[in-house]
């Protein structure tokens, strides 16, 4: 496998280190990324972390702005200016930044949350909260486009 799936909700521990969850630690190594880059979401109180898949998506967004331009600058500042590239221990372990986890609201626990070429870290209530606004969206957006379907077929036709 080489994408992020699934959820996983883990406790810090004592000296704020969390476990990064085995299966995400493989896609990492599969995709030849020594640590975890991590950096606060631009539109969500959570963290965006990955490897060189997110790394290829950030540089391939900057590189389409005009060197020196005011967008590659702000992109730059917000991207790179905000991100660390964190040590994963022989144990699987990594240390968020405080700056990060007051970002994301992370006190005791996270939640692991696999999108594909990059992972989201969550406070689980937020969590919980963002999913199951994503669910109703998603369910509202497939009513939609069960009424655009039915509507663009033909009358007595069949499927």
């Amino acid at each position: 496998m080489d994408r992020f799936v699934s959820h996983h909700m883990l406790r810090l521990d004592a000296k704020g280190r969390v476990s990064v969850p085995a299966s995400f630690r493989t896609v990492l190594a599969r995709d030849g990324f020594d640590g975890l880059y991590c950096h606060p979401a631009l539109d969500r109180p959570a963290l965006d972390a990955g490897g060189n898949a997110l790394l290829a998506e950030i540089e391939a967004l900057i590189s389409g702005f005009p060197p020196y331009s005011e967008e590659r600058e702000q992109f730059s500042l917000a991207l790179y200016g905000t991100s660390e590239t964190l040590k994963i221990d022989g144990e699987g372990r990594v240390v968020l930044t405080d700056t990060h986890k007051t970002h994301a609201g992370i006190k005791d626990a996270v939640v692991f949350v696999g999108l594909g070429h990059k992972f989201r870290i969550w406070e689980p209530g937020r969590f919980r909260a963002e999913l199951a606004e994503a669910t109703d969206k998603v369910l509202a957006f497939k009513q939609e486009l069960g009424t655009r379907t039915a509507a663009a077929k033909p009358h007595g036709a069949r499927e």
